[in-house]
């Protein structure tokens, strides 16, 4: 039989937090979906899809699509009951979810892999997509800082440097949404000058541009129930700079009251290892960025 997906309803909540739980047992990692759910179902509409694959009645697969700009979709909280895992219930889900954004006139669909979960990348090849960039998070601990390099909020001066970074290069000009948390979108002109007048941009000079960061938002993790202070991209030229850069973040979030912060940078081996070097917290893995092109 053929797997069945449908739009996800309110009643469906213990089916889906009843797999969802399982899906990851084995590793230590939050999982979030219980505390959203019943969020994504309420706020679906023309820019945001949430659907279930049902077999027998029961919901066994969780997948949500989103409208993140007028080309591009993400895809985002896949999971899959173990006990139903090769029946090709989330193919089913990610099938519908990519017609679904070509429909609504997207040509780009994103989604994120932890790089350890064999089965999701394994899953999103078979699907269409294509692993384009990966990135890590950096997390430096709020505190008072003093950069030891002068930083603007300047929009123009953060802007001209991304536009020519390694940084930027690496990831394929994307940052984390300004919109949606865990989603990564193209990071424009448009988008610097938005989070310079709503949230921070930081650009460290000294000898020209030689580092950007941009604050997306503040939020509260629904994994652990922090307060969280989440920035859309790091990007620098050497250890200094990065030195710079990072006491700026963690000087902001000090003020900001956060627990903890969030930064994106690339999965290079220079940007993590000098990130490292001015004790700046990364995660323990990298995390890849797939690509389905919808044209």
């Amino acid at each position: 039989m053929s797997p069945t997906v449908r739009q996800a309803r309110t009643d469906d909540y213990d089916d889906v937090v009843a797999f969802v739980e399982e899906v990851w047992s084995d590793r230590d990692t939050a999982e979030y979906i219980p505390a959203v759910f019943r969020d994504w179902v309420a706020s679906d509409g023309p820019d945001q899809r949430t659907v279930v694959a049902v077999s027998d009645g029961t919901p066994v697969g969780l997948c949500q699509g989103v409208v993140l700009s007028d080309h591009e979709a993400w895809l985002q909280g896949i999971r899959v009951d173990p006990a139903h895992r090769g029946e090709g219930h989330g193919l089913a889900m990610v099938e519908d979810l990519l017609e679904w954004a070509g429909d609504g006139g997207a040509t780009v669909a994103r989604n994120m892999v932890f790089s350890w979960n064999d089965a999701g990348l394994g899953q999103s090849v078979t699907a269409g997509f294509e692993a384009t960039c990966s990135f890590r998070w950096a997390s430096p601990d709020p505190r008072e800082a003093t950069p030891s390099l002068p930083v603007v909020d300047d929009p123009t001066v953060a802007w001209t440097y991304w536009t020519d970074s390694d940084a930027r290069t690496a990831l394929g000009g994307l940052a984390l949404d300004g919109e949606q948390s865990w989603a990564l979108s193209e990071l424009t002109r448009s988008d610097l000058r938005t989070l310079a007048d709503e949230e921070a941009v930081f650009a460290v000079t000294g000898g020209g541009t030689r580092a950007m960061a941009c604050r997306a938002r503040v939020t509260r993790d629904p994994g652990d129930d922090v307060r969280l202070a989440e920035y859309a991209v790091g990007a620098w030229d050497d250890r200094e700079a990065a030195a710079a850069l990072f006491d700026a973040i963690r000087a902001d979030a000090a003020e900001l009251g956060v627990d903890r912060t969030r930064v994106l940078i690339p999965e290079t081996p220079t940007h993590v290892a000098e990130a490292a070097s001015v004790r700046a917290d990364t995660s323990d893995w990298p995390t890849f960025v797939c690509t389905a092109d919808l044209t």
